[in-house]
């Protein structure tokens, strides 16, 4: 779903981007400061309380060691100490080498491997940022720092300049022995020269700098046995999670899709879909042939023999192939006795739930609504495609197919999306309450009705009133329902409306969903029409000011994908409902050309949008060639009858272009 000028363009085909596997430079290294960053936090913490505590845990792993008959460190360190070379060599050992080997990794990944530089530097954060939590919720004190037992700090017994825990770097954290992070990144550049076949001499020369760290990090009393072992989980765990999450998405539901599916309920199933009106007056369209037009397409739309695996509590579903496709399910034929049977049966089919246990789609060839038309009403669930990957479902099955092109990508503004992101998150947090709710039954029963406008009409209302085609379809709603609605809103009355924004980039594919949405208070009450567009304009600048619809963009695809998923859907019911809002208006862009489905000419196009939960009401309007499509669904607790409704919306465009 977008907004009717967002999208002009058909859809494009980029080549793959290196540069993007591996990240932007500036975006890298904004990464490692933040990660420092955290890592400073926990050294601004509180010392002295984290000094007992550092000193409890040190002696209770040291005991445990003696216990478990390990406890190695302190022999190691009274021979070195008595070295005076080596003991220098080890103390730059300790603080050069583990440094030089991660980093030099990642500048290599960086500029020789970017195909494996982003889960490699995924991982290298993850154990880092385990360190850290480590560091601030179980503080231990160094071996060295305990000379009652013992131990002899080498550092600074041989003064070496530099060194870890030296004055020059006094500001180290003291009290993050365990896990050893020096013993973490080396053996996190071991795993990742493995996964890329680095040359056997280089992974050799990685293996002995292994051993030699292991020995080194004891035999300096920085650290003991068991904080080298607990850096092998820490490892392990960081590069199975950073393998996991970069594992190609196409089988997985991601978090923008599977919001849909925690948000529907029985009585607001989430099928999104249109009524396809087709002129058979010379060539008769049947289910068999969508049935054999579907069969050889197959391979271009592949959500077509899909159906997802069943939920479970901690995971999301995935998408798997189904064994065969029940057509007589599928694609249905119905008769019915003109227009207003039509839209009956729309709202009927509405209401009903799609199951979950086959591919997520449904057709209905439908004659007798018109003289010489034939019908295929459409559904695909939201978890599948947003409004405008259903049109694309659609037009996939069409003639003329659509050809890719090879517009450029538009231009990477990393700064600026990053600081409007932030200004619509807070825009966000202080956004004010909802008005109060339109009234509304909850249950599966609808009204829906068809309308449409010459495009030309729209764009002359729209150029008068220095407004958007979206802020007169705003406009109209608001005053259709002024005009239509069972009980008549009072003068100050208002209606918050989810207006969704198309996220897709170019080339993006017809599954999945890319909009956001961007909440907008339509007046309802009773005032001039033209009054009631001048307000819709100054409030419809959130809708292009773009700071709202990049942090609600941001939200629902970069912080739900980090939410685990009970979380999310608990997250999405309560955002996506009666209590934020209290319907959806979207105006899309169509086809601008002659369609054909099955042979037959493609005259019109009724969008069908899902109610969102106990929410009364949901409008689409699609652009065809040069009219505007208007398929209105509605609670019955809201309007008597959806002709109403669309016959006020009418009345108020009429006014607005007769003014």
């Amino acid at each position: 779903m977008g907004t009717h000028e967002a999208v002009t363009a058909p859809e494009t085909v980029l080549a793959p981007d290196r540069g993007a596997e591996r990240g932007r430079l500036r975006v890298e290294l904004l990464l490692g400061l933040t990660v420092f960053g955290l890592y400073a936090l926990v050294v601004m913490l509180p010392q002295e309380a984290r000094e007992r505590a550092a000193r409890r845990h040190g002696d209770a792993l040291f005991d445990l060691e003696r216990a478990l008959g390990v406890d190695v460190e302190r022999s190691l360190n009274k021979w070195l100490a008595d070295q005076s070379v080596l003991r220098v060599l080890a103390n730059y050992e300790y603080a050069i080498t583990y440094l030089a080997s991660a980093f030099g990794l990642l500048t290599w990944l960086y500029l020789r491997h970017p195909e494996r530089y982003r889960t490699a530097r995924n991982a290298f954060v993850l154990l880092n940022l385990g360190g850290i939590a480590c560091f601030a919720l179980y503080p231990v004190m160094p071996p060295r720092f305990m000379n009652d037992l013992g131990f002899v700090d080498t550092v600074r017994l041989g003064r070496t300049w530099g060194s870890w825990g030296s004055p020059m770097v006094e500001h180290a954290d003291r009290f993050a022995a365990v896990p050893s992070l020096h013993m973490a990144w080396t053996l996190w550049v071991g795993v990742e020269l493995a996964r890329v076949s680095a040359r056997r001499w280089v992974q050799s020369l990685n293996a002995l700098h292994i051993v030699v760290t292991c020995y080194i990090i004891m035999a300096t009393a920085n650290h003991y046995l068991l904080d080298a072992v607990a850096a092998v989980p820490l490892v392990a765990a960081a590069v199975f999670v950073a393998e996991r999450a970069n594992r190609p998405a196409t089988d997985r539901v991601r978090a923008p899709d599977a919001f849909f599916l925690a948000v529907e309920t029985p009585s607001a199933p989430q099928h999104a879909g249109g009524v396809i009106m087709l002129d058979t007056s010379r060539t008769a369209v049947t289910a068999a042939d969508l049935a054999r037009l579907i069969t050889d397409r197959m391979d271009r739309l592949p959500r077509f023999r899909q159906r997802l695996t069943p939920a479970r509590r901690w995971r999301r579903p995935r998408w798997r192939d189904h064994p065969g496709l029940d057509w007589s399910w599928h694609i249905m034929e119905r008769d019915v006795a003109g227009m207003a049977e039509l839209r009956a049966l729309v709202a009927g089919l509405q209401g009903e739930p799609l199951p979950r246990d086959r591919p997520l789609w449904r057709m209905v060839v439908v004659r007798g609504a018109e003289p010489g038309r034939t019908v295929v009403v459409f559904f695909m669930h939201h978890v599948v495609a947003d409004g405008i990957g259903v049109v694309a479902h659609a037009m996939g099955l069409m003639e003329p197919y659509p050809i890719a092109s090879a517009w450029p990508a538009p231009p990477r503004r990393p700064v600026r999306a990053a600081a409007a992101t932030l200004a619509g998150l807070a825009q966000l947090a202080a956004d004010v309450a909802p008005p109060a709710r339109l009234p509304a039954r909850g249950t599966s029963d609808r009204r829906f009705g068809t309308m449409t406008i010459p495009l030309g009409l729209m764009r002359d209302v729209a150029r008068r009133y220095g407004a958007r085609v979206t802020d007169v379809v705003l406009c109209a709603v608001a005053g259709g329902l002024h005009r239509a609605a069972r009980e008549t809103p009072g003068r100050r009355a208002t209606c918050r409306v989810a207006v969704p924004l198309m996220m897709r980039p170019p080339g993006g594919g017809a599954e999945g969903n890319h909009t956001t949405a961007v909440m907008v208070d339509l007046p309802i009450g009773k005032m001039p029409e033209t009054d009631r567009l001048a307000a819709i304009v100054r409030r419809g600048r959130v809708l292009r000011s773009g700071t709202r619809p990049l942090a609600a963009w941001f939200v629902m695809r970069q912080a739900a994908r980090l939410m685990p998923a009970p979380l999310h859907a608990r997250f999405a019911r309560s955002v996506y409902g009666a209590r934020f809002l209290q319907g959806i208006v979207s105006s899309m862009p169509g086809p601008d050309r002659t369609l054909r489905l099955a042979g037959a000419p493609l005259t019109q196009v009724y969008p069908v949008i899902p109610l969102a939960p106990e929410a009364p009401l949901a409008v689409g309007a699609l652009g065809i060639d040069r009219e505007l499509c208007f398929g209105v669904t509605a609670d019955p607790g809201l309007v008597d009858d959806a002709d109403r409704l669309t016959t006020a919306i009418l009345e108020v465009i009429r006014e607005l272009g007769c003014l």
